[in-house]
């Protein structure tokens, strides 16, 4: 029993001699391939940065549909600061797509105060109806930002001033003026004349 015991070391031994070189040369070779792929990811994230830093200094710089959240963010903050909002829009829906919250949140965020300061810029110029939809589709960039991130503190606060300006009232039916059952209309203040002594 002693000498099987010996023997099956002696193999194993010899195994190990045979298999050691590819073994080494296999690992030598996933050490190069991962040398390879890090490299890669340092040249690209480095040409996302070099993109990011463009677009920041106001410089255009193309940014293609698979590009990651941070630089898709940077090229709508371009369109926006540019006004060139319906440029945004599609920027706004790829963001969507990359999947990163903290980022679409801060995207609606910032949409949402673009198409505002386009409605306060029609509000000075006496537009009162044009600049309404312009701030009903703020408050819903607002409202999806805070679904994405409640603890959003600025897209709270530009909704309560979108709400100011255009009030959400409760939705009736339309056979009596009673609130559609289970629905939540947001009321921020009871329209009319205040009963009572002033």
């Amino acid at each position: 029993m002693h000498k099987g015991v010996a023997r099956v070391r002696q193999e194993l031994r010899l195994l190990w001699r045979r298999a050691r070189s590819t073994v080494l040369i296999g690992c030598l070779g996933l050490a190069i391939l991962g040398l390879i792929a890090s490299g890669w990811l340092l040249f690209r994230n480095a040409a996302h940065n070099k993109s990011i830093a463009a677009l920041a200094l106001g410089r255009d710089a193309p940014v293609g549909d698979d590009a990651p959240a941070p630089l898709l963010f940077a090229r709508l903050q371009f369109f926006i600061l540019h006004d060139r909002i319906d440029e945004a829009q599609g920027l706004m829906d790829l963001i969507e797509r990359a999947g990163d919250r903290a980022v679409r949140a801060r995207a609606r965020l910032n949409f949402g105060n673009a198409r505002m300061r386009l409605a306060f810029d029609l509000l000075q110029r006496a537009k009162p109806d044009s600049a309404a939809p312009l701030i009903n589709l703020a408050k819903e960039d607002y409202r999806q930002a805070l679904r994405l991130d409640p603890d959003l503190w600025d897209a709270r606060y530009n909704l309560d001033v979108a709400m100011r300006l255009i009030r959400d009232y409760p939705a009736f039916d339309s056979k009596g003026d009673e609130m559609r059952a289970g629905e939540k209309g947001l009321w921020t203040d009871v329209p009319g004349i205040p009963r009572g002594e002033p």
